[in-house]
């Protein structure tokens, strides 16, 4: 079942690459009394998400900060070492964004956001989505249509329906 807007986020663990290695990022902890905005993406370095997705946050960044957003996490099902690797070569980590391995595809699952496209190699893969969160409860989710499409769930789109 796909999680709708007024859910609460189910709890999982995602990853992140510290200085010392893989660290478990806990959803429910990361988003308690706060407000968060979660996008996620098909594949790191793929070309919508890579050329649109990720830099859309990367230029809307200050302006969901006006609005009281304390952090922007971008999630793929992916690995931490390439999460780490996509954020440096997207600007994302330098621009503060916060980028976490769903390795697992646990929290995907989870939200009924997976998909699979063989034919181009993405298996249990997430459906592109952005979300608003506030304290852990979804305000505002918006889903594209299909994985190559980046409009509504684009930082400016977003930001738009805030």
């Amino acid at each position: 079942m796909t999680i709708s807007q007024g859910d609460r986020l189910p709890d999982a663990t995602l990853v992140k690459l510290g200085e010392k290695g893989p660290e478990a990022v806990s959803v429910a902890d990361t988003t308690k009394g706060r407000k968060v905005v979660i996008f996620a993406v098909p594949g790191a370095f793929t070309p919508t998400c890579h050329s649109a997705h990720v830099p859309s946050f990367v230029r809307t960044k200050d302006q969901f900060a006006a609005k009281g957003v304390d952090e922007i996490i971008c999630v793929s099902v992916n690995d931490p070492f390439v999460m780490k690797a996509w954020g440096e070569a997207t600007g994302a980590t330098a621009a503060g964004l916060t980028m976490l391995a769903d390795a697992q595809s646990e929290f995907t699952k989870a939200m009924g956001m997976a998909f699979d496209a063989p034919p181009a190699g993405l298996i249990a893969r997430s459906k592109r989505y952005a979300m608003l969160v506030e304290d852990g409860t979804i305000t505002l989710l918006h889903e594209e249509a299909g994985p190559g499409v980046c409009e509504v769930t684009a930082g400016e789109g977003l930001l738009a329906a805030m």
